[in-house]
Parts: C-alpha cells; structure tokens; sequence
C-alpha cells in the first residue's frame, strides 16, 4: 500500500543566462560559473536581484535597466534524491509562466505555454533511485507573443504590448497605467513530487441551505485515479468547532453522497453576521487504510444576484443577496499586489485582505489583467466576509479565438473554477474586464457595431460559460465587466440602467468634477476613482535626493495613467487647480493628491450608496473602487500604497460604508442630510445639524429625529441659517443614549476660495489615544506617528468639545499633523 506523499520540490534551484531555444545537451554545458542561487516558486528577476546582479527596478527609473532580463533566455535547474518509487510517480507544476520546455534525467518532460493552467506529469519511468535532474528553460515572454502576432495579425488594445493579447500570461506584466513593464518570467508557483497508489482528483460540493429553517445539505462528487482492494470513499463534515456534523461512506462507482446539516450555522459576508466555516474532508479509503485525503472549508450559504425592476426607473437592479438578505456591496478592485508574485507571502495577502474589511468593504473585485490569486487570498475572504467577484484573465484588448487559443483558455478555465468553486467568498464569474468597452470603441460592438470583428465573444459567451455551467452551475456567470445585457439586440455597456458600469467619466473620459460623481452612477457602479500620490516615505524611497521635488522626471516616472504617452501628471494638476491652493514642496504636493482623491471618494461612495434606497427601488446596488492596492511604489488611484500605507481615502471609505453613515450636501440655502443605514433592522436615531461660519461662529445647532428602515436611505432637506459668509455644515447621527455613530461635514467650494488656515489646535492624551480641540472649523486633519494607528484620521473638526481619536494603546509622545492651509507640524504631546 503506498499513502499519498506531496513533497516540495523547492531546494537547491540555479539559474542561468541560456542561448535562445538551446537544448538540453547546450544547457548541461554551461559552465559552473554561469548558475546563481534562485528560489522556487520565484522569477528571473528575484533571483538577478538577490544576488545582485540587477538593481532595484522599483527605484528610480530602473524600471528601464531591467529591461533586458525579459529579451533573455533563462534555464533553471536543481536535484533531488530518490531512495524508493511508489506505484505511481507524477511531478505537478502548479504553474509556469509561461513559455517553458521541461526536461528530467536529460529527457523531454513537457512543454507549457499558458502561465494559468497546471501540469502534471506522470514521472513512474522516467525518474531513477538515488540523484535526478530537473531542468527548466523560459523563452522570452515578449518575443515569443510576438512571434505569434506577426503570423495572426496585430490586435487592438489599452495598455502595454499589443502582442500581450497572445500570451495567457498576467497582463499587467506588459505594463499598466499604474504598473511597471516587468516581463517576469519563472516557476511562479510550487514545483511538487506527488507519490500515489490512488490519488482524489477532484472533489465538487454544492450546497443547498434553507435560511429560514437553518437547516442545510452538502452534496459531494469525487472523482478517484487509481486503484486498490476495498476501495471506497469516506465523507466528513466538521463544523466550524472542529466537531462532527455529518459523515457517510460510499463505493466509488456512486453517484457522491448527501450529508445533512440540520441546525447549519450560515456564512454571511462581514457586518451580516459570522462567517462559520465547515472542513469538508473526504478519503479514499482501501482494505488497508486511508490512501488519500482532500480536505478544503466551505460556508453553507445562499447568494443570488437580483435583476429586477426598480420602482419609478427604468431599467433592472445589479445587488446581490446573501441568505435570502439584500445589501449594498461596497468595495474595492483587487490588482497582484506585487510585480513579483513570490514576494507576496501568506501574511500579507491576510493583512491586505483585513484592511479592506477594516474599511467596511464587503466586496473585492479580482480584476482580469492580473491573476487567479492564491489560496491565501481566498482564505482571508473566506475568514474574514469578504465576497469575491472574479474576471477570468482578460482586460481591456481585442483578443484572439483561434482553435488553440481557445483550448487554451478553457483549460485555464476548467482548472481555475475547480480550484476556486468551493469558496463561500466566491460571489461571481466575470468573462473580461473591459473588453466589450474597447470592442465598442473600435466599431466592433454596441448597437450598430460589427461584431463579426468581435472575435472573442465566442469565448465570453460561449466558451466559459459553457465551462462555468458544467463544473460550477449554482453561481452567475457576467459577460464582462462593464456589461449590458439585451434580450433583444445589442445594448452599451456603458448603460447606467442595466447590468454592472465602468463610470470614468471623472479622471478619464470627460474629466467632470468629482463633485459630479452622483450624475454617473449606475445600477452597480464596478470601477471608478481618483489618483493620488502613495505616503511620502514610500515615494521618497524610490526617489534619487536630487529628485524629491514635484513634477521631477522620476515623479512623473511612478505614474503610469494615460494611453501612449502617460498623462496623469496632467490629469492631476486639472483637478488639483480645480479644488486647493497647493504648496511648493513634495510634502505639500502628496497630502494635496491624498485630499482630492479623500475627498472624491467620499462624494461617490455617499452619493452611489444614498441610491441604494429601499426595498423595490435598489437604484444603486453596489460600487467598487479602483482600486484598492498597488503592485509598485506609484502614483495610482490605490487607497493603500505598496508598502501597505492606508490614505485619507481609506478612512473617508471606512466611514462611508459603516452600518450606519450619514452624509451632508451644501445646495444653495439649504443642507441635503442622508442617513444610510446597512442593518436588518431600524435605527431610531437623532439628528444634530450645526452650521458654522469659517471663523468659528455656530449660526444654527438644530436636532433632528429620523426612524430610518432596515437596509434604507432616509433623507431631509433642512433650511440653513441666512448669511453673507460661507458656511460648512456639520452632521451627527446619535442614538438613543446619545452616542455618537456616524459624522460628515459639508464645506463651501472650491475650497482653494477659503482661507482655514487660521485655527488654534490643542492637544491632549488619555490612556487610549489623543484629544483635539480647535476654536475654527478644520478640514482634513491628517495624523501620522511612527508604529501607531489612529482608528479614524482625516477628520474634520468645528468649535466645541475635544474630538477623541483612538490609538487602541497608550498615545504617542508626538505626532505629525497636517490639514488644509495648515502646514505640517511635529506636536510634541509629553508637554
């Protein structure tokens, strides 16, 4: 009896620099001194750069001294010990990127073209007793797509190579609007020898829950390779506890097995409830004991996505419901968090994941030029409540679907929804980012398009949802993203009143005012956002001293935004010159991108999310920031930079999306107040509008009373006090023991007309953070401490009682501080 064995094969690994297409008799001559140390899963790259043989292409413009690694050709090699084969030997690639020939003891082995599908490679004869070669030679990513463009023809497209189109590779590696050109090439994920006797090829559960009941039932398939006597197949079913909830056995011709759950505790996404989470194990189990085993955790849960009429709209919905329970998706769009993949550790996927949750996000969007994550990302959703909505791997180009490229894409497709399908976090498949947008815009699609020119929609269409059907049948499937769907012709994508929208009409497009953020809403808002400058530190870091002033060459070097020739330089002084007064230095600059960017997210988020409405007239069912993360220390439209910093926009979003949060509009004489309000059930809550004059006057300080329903908007119009002078207007929401849960402030703009300047802080610690006092309206406090969080930042202040800010520890001994027309300063809070 032989017992699964999956062992790394990940020690020992050298690389070297080989001549173009060389064969394994030319890469086993390479001299010894043409090997350096490489790290598997890793890249050409990493390697040249642990060992100093590149510099840091993040610094700088490095970015182009780099280049010539992705022109080359790279061989990778390492050994490893047999003492003993089992009845069955495979070597499985969990992933190659991306054009690779693989040779074992001098011998053919595989070759791969497509960085997403898996390999595996039954090794029985080939591999030996005692020492064994594994060697991997990588082509150019770069010319190798283009050999194929120059015999298909090239394609159109937004960002990077046209040739990318052709290679099933993470497109973002061809270069973004906010990502470097770094044409990895490599083992990006683990190299493993598996050992087997029979082996679980694949395990499929679907559930069925009844949430009023609270009851549900699992159904499980298994599929086994292999054979041994008495063989047959255990399921289990452990309960968030670890404790037994259900168990059966069955033999291995059965149709899979049914295991009930009669008092289910459901996985609900984050702010609705726990996300209880079961271990499904199943076994192949022989006469003389287990032979293998899968275990993966599933959420019993129910999620549908609801298309339906709104009340006095035209048009249908785009929200989703989880156990039989509407919300407003609110959330962010996901990139790779690094240009190299291998740097991304288990820890860091959770801490990015966490931050999204920490900002009351309660969806991430995986967007299409990137890649399937790892298991770790969909581990943290899974903990932590936050719904997926996953692209498959295209973004914004005409893509090809000749007869190999589409076997291609739906082996890709085939492994990625196997791998991914048992997620409670899993919401959606999404056929492309963006892909129908350039189609439209090229003539090829839309209402008079020709869509014969359209070619990949038989992979958007046809291809995967045919995959997403057969393996995966009880989760939607989306065209693309953005999408319209028509039952009766052909409709824009760009539609605000059906399906999911891309609103750039703010920042591309048209540049509006992200005042005007409410005239592009949609029934499901998927991507929109501001740019702006990542934390000072970070930018400095990679900035040559001479080059620390704004605008310098290598300033505009880490901004990427603009088709051709990069333009987000230009794209963000309009909207700097639109709003503020900005100061000369770097310092001045960055917190003036991170007030724009703070201040347009907050008008979205208020105004997408004030639309959600009520029940039968959900106008507005969700929006997803672009984008949450970065993959480079760069100027993007990220809420959180590359070395994990949040920006004020981060909080300005955190407040927005709290289970209650109000917002304030100044229109004319009168304060537009919204309460939105997330929970299953009413909120008796008391209104507190002040309006205040810019040098601290209070003209009104009115209560106002607001029973607002479960998951609804309430809104008043309320009549401001009359006066020559500007005013800002401030709104509490209290509850009924006079508890502060939701603040926003509305200012007269453009606020480069006011001077606010002026304003005497104090300041004061308690045992858990810092108290600030102001005697004149402040806008855009920003605090920074070395090792210390503030629970709330980027806060507005107005005359009165000192405004507490969390620490959740001892206060600092100092502080940085900085706000509009204040300049930044050291507080020194021991005195």
């Amino acid at each position: 009896m032989t017992i699964e064995s999956l062992s790394d094969l990940h020690d020992g690994w050298q690389l070297a620099e080989s001549p173009s297409g060389a064969d394994y008799a030319t890469l086993s001559s390479l001299p010894a001194s043409a090997w350096i140390p490489a790290c598997v899963p890793g890249s050409a790259h990493a390697a040249l750069l642990a060992a100093g043989r590149i510099p840091d292409p993040f610094f700088g413009t490095n970015e182009t001294a780099v280049r010539w690694v992705s022109e080359r050709t790279w061989v990778w090699r390492t050994h490893f010990e047999v003492t003993d084969l089992a009845e069955h030997e495979d070597l499985v690639f969990e992933g190659l990127d991306t054009w690779c020939t693989a040779w074992l003891n001098g011998r053919p082995l595989l070759s791969s073209d497509n960085m997403f599908v898996p390999a595996r490679v039954d090794v029985r004869g080939r591999l030996r007793t005692g020492r064994n070669e594994l060697v991997l030679r990588f082509d150019p990513p770069l010319a190798k797509a283009r050999e194929q463009e120059a015999a298909l023809g090239r394609r159109q497209l937004w960002n990077g190579d046209s040739a990318r189109l052709y290679a099933r590779k993470a497109q973002y590696h061809f270069g973004w609007d906010w990502g470097p050109e770094l044409l990895v090439s490599g083992p990006w994920k683990p190299v493993r020898r598996h050992r087997w006797q029979v082996r679980i090829d694949d395990v499929h559960c679907r559930t069925e829950v009844d949430a009023v009941a609270g009851s549900a039932r699992v159904q499980v398939r298994a599929a086994l390779v292999g054979a041994a006597p008495g063989l047959r197949i255990d399921t289990e079913l452990l309960g968030p506890d670890g404790a037994q909830v259900a168990a059966g056995s069955h033999a291995v011709e059965a149709d899979g097995i049914t295991l009930s759950v009669p008092k289910a505790r459901l996985w609900w996404p984050r702010g609705m409830g726990e996300q209880a989470l079961y271990t499904l194990v199943v076994r192949a189990v022989g006469e003389a004991g287990v032979l293998a085993e899968d275990r993966r955790r599933i959420g019993l849960r129910t999620l549908r996505l609801v298309q339906e009429p709104v009340q006095g709209e035209g048009g249908r919905s785009f929200y989703f419901e989880v156990n039989g329970q509407a919300f407003f998706a609110g959330g962010a769009n996901w990139i790779p968090d690094d240009s190299l993949l291998e740097r991304i550790t288990p820890e860091r996927y959770r801490e990015r994941v966490a931050q999204a949750a920490q900002a009351n996000m309660t969806m991430l969007r995986v967007w299409g030029g990137g890649i399937y994550e790892d298991d770790a990302f969909y581990d943290a959703c899974d903990e932590l409540g936050l719904l997926v909505w996953q692209d498959f791997m295209f973004a914004c180009g005409m893509y090809p679907a000749h007869e190999a490229y589409r076997d291609s894409v739906r082996q890709e497709a085939t492994a990625a929804v196997k791998r991914l399908r048992h997620r409670a976090s899993l919401a959606l498949w999404c056929g492309n980012n963006e892909d129908y947008a350039i189609a439209e815009s090229i003539g090829a699609y839309g209402p008079h398009g020709q869509l014969e020119r359209f070619d990949a929609r038989v992979i958007y269409e046809k291809l995967l949802p045919e995959v997403c059907l057969a393996l995966d049948p009880d989760r939607t499937y989306w065209p693309g993203s953005p999408f319209t769907p028509n039952a009766t012709g052909i409709s824009s994508s760009a539609d605000a009143q059906v399906g999911d929208r891309h609103s750039w009409e703010v920042w591309h497009q048209q540049m509006l005012p992200y005042q005007r953020y409410g005239d592009v809403q949609a029934r499901f808002v998927s991507e929109f956002g501001m740019q702006s400058h990542p934390s000072l530190p970070l930018l400095e870091s990679v900035l040559p001293p001479e080059e620390r002033f704004p605008e310098s060459r290598t300033v505009m070097w880490h901004n990427k935004a603009g088709g051709g020739q990069p333009d987000g330089h230009r794209r963000l002084a309009v909207y700097l010159a639109d709003n503020l007064r900005v100061g000369p230095t770097l310092a001045e600059q960055v917190y003036a991108t991170q007030f724009v960017q703070a201040e347009a997210m907050r008008v979205a988020y208020q105004d997408f999310r004030r639309r959600w409405q009520r029940a039968g007239a959900r106008a507005v069912g969700g929006a997803l920031v672009w984008q949450l993360n970065d993959c480079w220390p760069v100027t993007s439209w990220a809420l959180i930079d590359s070395s994990g910093t949040v920006k004020p926009a981060w909080h300005v979003i955190r407040r927005s999306l709290a289970t209650v949060a109000v917002a304030a509009r100044i229109e004319g004489r009168q304060a537009r107040l919204a309460v939105m309000n997330s929970a299953a059930t009413p909120q008796p809550l008391r209104l507190q509008c002040r309006a205040f004059t810019l040098d601290g006057r209070c003209l009104a300080d009115t209560t106002l009373e607001a029973q607002v329903s479960a998951s609804a908007t309430h809104e008043v119009l309320h009549t401001l006090p009359a006066s020559d002078e500007p005013l800002m207007v401030e709104l509490l929401a209290l509850d009924a023991q006079g508890v502060e849960v939701a603040r926003d402030c509305a200012w007269p703009e453009p606020f480069k007309f006011h001077h606010l300047g002026a304003a005497r802080l104090s300041w004061r610690t308690d045992a858990s953070g810092v108290l600030v006092s102001t005697d004149r309206p402040v806008k855009g406090l920003w605090l920074q401490a070395p090792g210390i969080t503030f629970e709330d930042n980027f806060i507005d202040l107005v005359p009165g009682e000192a405004r507490h800010v969390s620490t959740g520890a001892a206060a600092p001994s100092s502080l940085h501080a900085m706000a509009l027309d204040i300049a930044g300063q050291v507080i020194d809070l021991k005195r």
